[in-house]
């Protein structure tokens, strides 16, 4: 008689679903402006350090750079209102995290606040030692169904996806995609508690070509303050509860939904602010339109040592010619 076929039981990307998911086939939470965590600071859009972020679930990562004195730092519009320090510190946790994950895939969205030569940031985002992870894609542009299933990507070691928004170059730099031609936003900086899910950027896009591609949904709200003489949009934190909540007028599951009727396919990515309002409701979205159960402590919380534990004593295999995680008990 013949032995059953291995079941998959290591998640990937927390969830063992995923593993054999296309990239572009899996929604997940984005953290709005990921660096911006200095206390005090209206400027700011997150409360937790970046390690505990990706610990929470968080897997795009994004944040506007802006060069200080020859060298990129993550700056909210300008340096003078929010500097959260250069790109190698920020990027250095992340190296750290992603080398002790090895079976997560992470996303980082870089903003070319300066429109700087796209080759002026690479030695320093070298020296983090993340590019060795950095995935490459086979064509250029990768259309919504191109992109590999996390478990091939993690096989291949290849689980970093860098995109940046502006003056990418993938001929130079083949490792930092071009956000545009393979990604769509909904409006940033959003002050409509409606949240249209319209494709902003980039402009004139199609409702064909925007089929075609993965979109990312900027569902955090914003009003206007002046700061140092900037006009600058922050998060409207009064109403954030009922922003990241899962029902309710202006919420992230009511936009969500509203994205799926108008499309037919879910966001990559949900871009939200201070995503530890409502103990997890962010992810609770996600995992709806993923077709799993959100059950993990959120946020903030230290991950546990069985679930530390499990993971060190994970093991790869290949089974039948489809790609099989085996947890060693």
């Amino acid at each position: 008689s013949s032995s059953a076929i291995p079941t998959n039981t290591t998640p990937c990307n927390n969830y063992a679903e995923f593993c054999s998911r296309k990239y572009g086939n899996i929604t997940e939470v984005s953290a709005h402006n990921s660096p911006f965590t200095k206390a005090g600071n209206a400027a700011a859009n997150q409360a937790l350090s970046v390690t505990t972020q990706l610990n929470d679930g968080i897997r795009l990562l994004q944040g506007q750079m802006h060069f200080v004195n020859n060298t990129p730092h993550f700056c909210h519009t300008s340096c003078d209102v929010l500097d959260a320090g250069p790109i190698t510190t920020y990027l250095a946790e992340v190296y750290t995290w992603v080398s002790t994950h090895p079976y997560d895939v992470v996303t980082i969205l870089l903003e070319n606040g300066n429109y700087s030569n796209v080759e002026s940031y690479v030695p320093f985002i070298q020296s983090t030692g993340l590019v060795q992870y950095a995935y490459e894609p086979p064509i250029i542009p990768m259309a919504l169904n191109d992109w590999p299933t996390l478990a091939s990507m993690i096989l291949s070691g290849k689980r970093v996806v860098f995109f940046m928004d502006y003056d990418a170059n993938q001929t130079a730099v083949p490792w930092l995609l071009d956000e545009f031609s393979q990604m769509w936003e909904t409006p940033f900086d959003p002050t409509d508690r409606s949240f249209p899910c319209t494709a902003q950027r980039p402009p004139n896009l199609s409702d064909q070509d925007a089929k075609n591609r993965m979109y990312l949904t900027n569902h955090n709200l914003n009003y206007d303050i002046n700061v140092l003489g900037n006009s600058l949009l922050v998060p409207n934190i009064p109403l954030l509860n009922i922003t990241n909540n899962i029902t309710g007028v202006g919420s992230l599951g009511v936009s969500t939904q509203d994205c799926v009727q108008q499309w037919d396919y879910p966001p990559k990515f949900l871009n939200v602010d201070f995503y530890n309002i409502g103990n997890g409701s962010v992810f609770e979205v996600a995992a709806k339109y993923n077709n799993v159960t959100y059950n993990r402590k959120c946020c903030g919380l230290p991950v546990s040592g069985a679930a530390q534990l499990g993971r060190a004593g994970f093991a790869m295999g290949v089974t039948l010619g489809s790609v099989v995680f085996l947890l060693l008990l």
